[in-house]
């Protein structure tokens, strides 16, 4: 990977030269590819998709169907199985409203300790039918203990939704023996990637779960769009989560039929400049090569360890993992949002907070914690960087 060219692709670098952002779980930046191709659409092809039989209109529809065979080829996915949403958020709500309406009074649901509130909230919604949901624990270490899954499965357990890649920790859980387990007492699974595509190689077809959600502005592609794989199984028994425009078939005063496939999940205008846009930002990811984004994500992760590790007063969420493109820590003594106020001084951005993971905090004993995580960007020098300001954090809190 040729580091200075790749960063020379993102205009936010030219306009902040001195940022090191470090905040790439929360959202990536973007290439200049992408950003070009959103006001490429938007001065000279845009149009209204699916809407319109007239050339600009036919065009525009072709090019945002064509990202589905995009994203299709880049997890090894199944064309007809991919719904366009806002948002991871919006996916995994979709999939808990839809599942949902098959559920009854008694009946369990699945999740672990690490979830992302986004993978949590959607399911407690159900608890107004008196569904229940069972934890998986997690150990100190923060890694998700699959091994104790079968104990918690009993015949009302209805569906496991579960984290690929922690937002906090960066540890993977084992989402293969989850679902081997799963499928072994014909539970579906639900399975949250977002911070697993790009930062890993996601093959749908391996895993051979029954959803898989994960967003565009984190893998370098505009915000507003998000990917839900949904099996054609599920797309046919569910019913649709919005109403409107596009997602009908023939409606009348009495009835209404609905689009057939994935268009009866996309009602409305949807965020189509965007979703074309979102092929440039996987082609970019493309040319550089995945084993090489890991490659590259993981040196920095050893480095980064090693030398923050040799600190007094840090503390470590959990095991922070070497093999993955996320970690959080505290330092002794110096709140996440103090800490991260310094930082900022030095135009380093991390994210501090609980970067929606209450559970997992609150289970680690901590209420914040300051969480590095890494893109194609991102080199050793940003690392030495952020330990200098770490250094200046501990002198102004007289910290030794």
């Amino acid at each position: 990977m040729n580091l200075k060219d790749i960063k020379s692709q993102f205009p936010i670098f030219k306009s902040n030269k001195n940022l090191i952002y470090f905040d790439t779980a929360n959202s990536a930046q973007k290439p200049i590819q992408v950003i070009d191709a959103l006001e490429d659409f938007y001065k000279n092809h845009y149009a209204n998709i699916g809407r319109a039989v007239y050339g600009l209109a036919a065009r525009a529809t072709a090019n945002y169907d064509s990202t589905r065979e995009t994203i299709k080829e880049f997890v090894n996915g199944s064309e007809g199985e991919i719904i366009f949403t806002k948002n991871s958020t919006e996916s995994l709500n979709l999939v808990a409203h839809c599942f949902g309406k098959f559920l009854k009074e008694g009946d369990e649901i699945i999740l672990t300790e690490a979830e992302h509130h986004s993978n949590y909230v959607p399911w407690h919604f159900l608890r107004k039918k008196k569904v229940n949901i069972k934890f998986i624990p997690i150990n100190e270490e923060g890694e998700v203990q699959v091994d104790q899954l079968t104990s918690l499965i009993t015949n009302k357990t209805k569906m496991i939704s579960i984290i690929h890649v922690s937002n906090v920790t960066g540890l993977t859980t084992n989402v293969k023996k989850v679902i081997s387990i799963a499928r072994a007492k014909k539970i579906p699974v639900c399975i949250d990637g977002t911070q697993a595509v790009t930062h890993s190689h996601v093959d749908l077809k391996e895993l051979d779960c029954d959803f898989y959600a994960f967003s565009a502005h984190k893998i370098y592609g505009p915000t507003g769009v998000g990917i839900l794989f949904m099996k054609n199984k599920w797309v046919e028994q569910f019913e649709p989560f919005n109403g409107g425009g596009g997602m009908i078939q023939n409606v009348d005063t009495k009835n209404i039929t609905y689009a057939s496939g994935v268009s009866k999940f996309e009602a409305g205008s949807l965020a189509s400049a965007e979703v074309i846009a979102l092929k440039h930002a996987i082609k970019f990811v493309k040319d550089i090569k995945i084993k090489n984004i890991v490659s590259h994500e993981q040196s920095l992760a050893t480095y980064a360890l090693d030398k923050i590790s040799k600190f007094n007063d840090i503390e470590f969420v959990g095991r922070p993992s070497d093999k993955g493109s996320v970690f959080s820590f505290n330092i002794k003594g110096v709140h996440a949002h103090d800490a991260s106020t310094v930082f900022d001084e030095d135009d380093i951005a991390v994210r501090a907070g609980h970067h929606c993971c209450q559970i997992l905090h609150k289970k680690m004993k901590i209420g914040s914690s300051l969480r590095v995580s890494f893109g194609v960007y991102n080199n050793k020098q940003d690392i030495d960087a952020l330990c200098e300001s770490i250094k200046k954090c501990k002198k102004i809190f007289k910290l030794k």
